[in-house]
């Protein structure tokens, strides 16, 4: 089947099996029960579980059976998911609405020179442009004048690097400068952090693809501001851009620019150039592992029979429980202090990719997509959150994450730590009689757990490997286009109006709710 071609999943004979069968899960309490499943069969936790690189999965607190899992492959293969799978893995332009390959792939693939395949210029290209920039990063590293380095992105320009610098300086692979992340369009987020530092010392990588952002733009001149105001003089030495716009870079006054390729989508990009400022905070060494765990995994989820290709089992978990069992959110619980922000990377990974309302051609969708993502760092959320999980009148599927091996020698801390993630899941699935109803807790509530052996580049570069692989496969098989995201155009542009509206008190056209809260707002 060629990938341009394929069905969308409710085209599929095996969508109308899957609804009948979905039907058996949701008629009663008692259709389906986690506890009975396990009694009945002491297979269970082999056939739902598996390993891939640097990843252990268990998915059998999930409520899924046999026939739903068969389904489930049944309806990936209908599908054409093996083409759109190749399409995507050879740079093909898969994101249709702009005619751009999704390669991000191409990043962490190791190469060769003298490799003659037909793509042996991109991927020279690829290398040099990866080696130029880990070269730059472990000078600044080596660079005593240097002590800190600011990072002035936002969404994809920001969410990755953060989380991967956060998750392995938790993890103890990180040093050399100091390096910060300021995102936020409200000024008080930079304005925190710039008098903590010296102008002299500190090194400012400023990331956007068209070095346009506003957002990113705000924050990149008001650094240039305080740079200045500080005694800075030299704004060439102390910017760098990463970027496809290299003139407003240079108009802006910045001379060494790092290029980001067009293929590659800003939430699939911290593999690129936009990873700078992870490579100065962990080294050359430690970000070409990082590559090479995800490289892992994707050569995992390119080879792997569909029976045991994970991140394709994951995504067809994604689907059956939001189009079959009407579960719409799930929950990221990381018990691992450096994953605390996974799951606002998370958010825009999986919600900007396939949080789309038609398909690949413009047609409308009649069954939801991308679940809401949504958590806290496990322990945390125990004392938060866990109670609605628990015993709210919804069901939440819950993602847990652990790791092995902690960074540290508190011994018996983390195992402490590992035993609530285990008694969480444990928890949700067998509930608790009783006939006082405060007491009660219905169980039988789904959960997924992902388990690493250590936290260190190599895992986490699996792990984010796997989660985008899963959301490309979910996308696939619900027909969108899962590399566009126009969805964030709508409300940049109605601000563009509105900005000069606040100094102007201007209100025509505009409905009276907006009208009146720029009334309130204006003048300051």
């Amino acid at each position: 089947m060629n990938w341009k071609n394929r069905l969308r999943c409710d085209e599929t004979a095996a969508w109308p099996l899957l609804q009948a069968h979905a039907r058996t899960f949701r008629q009663d309490a008692s259709s389906f029960d986690l506890r009975t499943a396990f009694a009945e069969d002491d297979q269970r936790f082999e056939r739902f579980s598996q390993d891939a690189p640097y990843v252990f999965a268990d998915l059998s607190k999930n409520l899924i059976d046999d026939r739903a899992q068969q389904l489930l492959l049944q309806l990936a293969r209908e599908c054409g998911f093996e083409a759109h799978r190749e399409a995507l893995l050879t740079g093909e332009p898969i994101n249709t609405a702009e005619q751009r390959a999704a390669w991000h792939t191409l990043l962490r693939e190791p190469y060769a020179p003298g490799q003659e395949t037909a793509s042996t210029s991109i991927r020279a290209e690829v290398a040099a442009s990866l080696a130029d920039m880990l070269n730059f990063a472990d000078a600044v590293r080596a660079d005593s004048r240097i002590t800190d380095v600011v990072n002035i992105g936002i969404g994809g320009s920001d969410l990755g690097p953060r989380m991967a610098a956060q998750t392995l300086r938790t993890a103890g692979a990180t040093s050399g400068p100091r390096v910060h992340f300021v995102a936020n369009g409200d000024g008080h987020e930079i304005s925190e952090l710039l008098p903590s530092l010296k102008a002299a010392s500190t090194l400012f990588i400023v990331v956007s693809k068209t070095f346009g952002t506003a957002e990113t733009l705000a924050n990149a001149k008001a650094a240039r501001q305080w740079f200045l105001a500080d005694g800075g003089s030299d704004v060439a030495r102390h910017f760098v851009g990463v970027t496809c716009n290299t003139s407003a870079a240079g108009e802006f006054g910045i001379s060494r620019v790092f290029s980001i390729w067009d293929w590659v989508g800003g939430r699939y990009s911290l593999w690129s150039a936009v990873g700078l400022s992870l490579a100065v905070a962990m080294g050359s060494a430690g970000f070409r592992a990082l590559l090479a765990g995800a490289h892992a995994m994707d050569q995992h989820f390119a080879n792997a029979p569909l029976e045991t290709n994970l991140p394709l089992r994951l995504a067809l978990l994604d689907i059956w429980q939001c189009d079959f069992l009407g579960l719409s959110s799930r929950c990221v619980a990381p018990y691992h202090h450096g994953l605390r922000r996974l799951p606002a990377y998370l958010q825009q990974l999986e919600m900007e990719s396939n949080g789309k309302g038609v398909d690949a051609h413009g047609r409308r969708l009649a069954f939801p997509t991308a679940p809401v993502v949504w958590g806290e760092a496990g322990s945390n959320g125990q004392h938060a959150f866990f109670q609605l999980l628990h015993q709210g009148p919804g069901v939440t599927p819950v993602e847990f994450i652990a790791v092995r091996e902690p960074a540290h020698s508190l011994q018996a801390q983390h195992r402490t730590l590992l035993a609530n993630a285990l008694a969480q899941a444990r928890a949700l699935m067998i509930g608790q009689s009783s006939d006082c109803g405060h007491r009660h807790f219905p169980g039988n509530r789904p959960s997924t757990f992902l388990l690493l052996e250590r936290m260190d580049p190599a895992s986490l570069g699996a792990l984010l490997a796997l989660y985008e692989h899963r959301v490309f496969s979910s996308g696939s098989l619900w027909g969108i286009n899962s590399f566009d995201q126009w969805g964030v155009e709508l409300g940049k542009t109605i601000a563009t109006d509105l900005a000069p509206r606040l100094t102007s008190g201007d209100t025509a056209g505009l409905d009276a709710s907006t009208a009146g809260l720029l009334k309130r707002l204006g003048g300051s």
